[in-house]
């Protein structure tokens, strides 16, 4: 029997704890053969004791490669030139990526076959064994870091009277059912990579730049870190009604709140993009990574329907009470601007989710326009950043096309809120009333 190297075949003169990466680089590959007791230009050496030998080589693999790799091997003892050969035959794993417990599911603990060698891993390769086994769902795939901390997550469950250990994890999916954590479980752990980024500006641009802050650690630590710096910068102005102060606040509590709980919620994880939140004088913007889920449009969000591109996260939230039902949140904000002349404004792209809520009390003060639409009055706003608008500017801020654009220049012109001046291509309008 000849014995030559490749990429499913490796020889081993003896045992050495380096077997365990040959057998995880073929379990994670096509499989593969690795002959201990022939030396590395095949000449044939033996051991000394092969049932002995297997069992010590069984028994390390059992305990130091994770998943559970021991039903995809099976051993042999091969009698070759009156010498005793062990064969250790490896099957292509179902539940790759497999990996050595002490360096956890990184580059370092995961091993493939690169030609005759057993090399570590890149993280995209990692993560498109995850991805090919685990599935699509981003919660549900095996988490690169293993080595995780609940401290904050488990101060909130408690503060909640609720249980936060390995039974509930199990159960609402931070662990899965192989006991190993999910990237859901990353999520709410201490190590979450994921962060907010938020900046104030001094203007309605962002030319003048006034702070910046990073919120970090489990979700929700960031959901708690991010709102009580959002209500830092939601202050209370008042008014008198007769003879008694009302107090009002620039953005209303309610629309503030199911935002953020919304740019956390249904972002796009598998991204490492940062949500971002702008805070303008007349205005906050909160742009968060995924677009739509596939197959529902912005009108269909706008209608109260609701895809969840993070059910288990969402679950958590919902048994922490911090959001009450499904698909309610976008009508909540809506509610909560019912009788303001602004409109919080809603754009979906396919990578990128983005809400703005108008500053309340500012907009409030400044006199309506008689008998003009919402669409009218948005168009009007064009004129606070510039002189003149074109056609191509209503497109642009109205999204629609040419002809609409037109036809809503037109009766604007016709009920002498603004005015055209120059022909044809040249085109462009005033205001007519100041």
């Amino acid at each position: 029997m000849a014995f030559r190297e490749s990429k499913t075949v490796e020889l081993k003169r003896e045992y050495t704890e380096d077997i365990r990466k040959e057998i995880i680089a073929m379990a994670n590959a096509v499989g593969g053969d690795i002959y201990v007791g022939v030396d590395d230009d095949g000449s044939i050496v033996g051991v000394s004791d092969a049932d002995r030998l297997i069992q010590r080589i069984s028994n390390g693999v059992r305990d130091a490669v994770r998943p559970d790799i021991t039903m995809f091997l099976h051993y042999e003892t091969l009698d070759v030139d009156q010498k005793q050969v062990v064969a250790i035959h490896v099957q292509c794993g179902t539940a790759r990526p497999y990996y050595l417990a002490s360096k956890g599911l990184r580059p370092e603990g995961v091993y493939i076959r690169q030609g005759t060698s057993s090399v570590p891993a890149s993280e995209s390769a990692i993560r498109q064994m995850i991805k090919e086994t685990d599935g699509d769902a981003f919660e549900d795939m095996r988490s690169l870091n293993q080595r995780l901390t609940f401290t904050e997550a488990g101060a909130v469950f408690s503060a909640r009277k609720l249980d936060f250990g390995p039974t509930q994890m199990k159960t609402l999916g931070p662990i899965g059912q192989d006991g190993i954590y999910t990237n859901l479980g990353l999520l709410l752990s201490d190590q979450c990579p994921h962060i907010i980024k938020a900046a104030v500006f001094g203007g309605p641009d962002r030319q003048t730049f006034q702070d910046r802050r990073e919120f970090g650690g489990s979700l929700l630590r960031q959901l708690n870190d991010a709102y009580e710096y959002l209500n830092m910068h939601n202050q209370t102005r008042a008014s008198f009604e007769g003879l008694y102060r009302v107090d009002h606040r620039d953005y209303p509590d309610v629309a503030l709140r199911e935002t953020l709980l919304n740019a956390i919620v249904h972002r796009d994880y598998s991204f490492s993009a940062s949500t971002l939140i702008s805070i303008y004088t007349d205005r906050m913007e909160f742009v968060s990574v995924g677009g739509l889920v596939h197959g529902i449009s912005l009108d269909d969000i706008l209608l109260g329907l609701s895809v969840c591109r993070n059910p288990k996260l969402a679950n958590i939230f919902y048994r922490l009470d911090l959001i009450e039902a499904y698909g309610t949140g976008i009508g909540k904000i809506q509610s909560a601007y019912e009788n303001a002349q602004q409109k919080p404004g809603i754009q979906a792209t396919s990578n990128a989710f983005k809400v703005v809520l108008p500053k309340i009390s500012e907009e409030a003060a400044k006199p309506s326009l008689p008998h003009t639409t919402q669409a009218e009055r948005e168009i009007l706003s064009i004129f606070e950043k510039q002189e003149s608008i074109t056609r191509k500017d209503v497109e642009a801020r109205m999204k629609v096309g040419t002809a609409t654009a037109v036809r809503m220049l037109r009766k604007m012109v016709g009920g002498k809120l603004i005015k055209p001046v120059g022909k044809g291509k040249n085109t462009y309008y005033v205001k007519q009333h100041d």
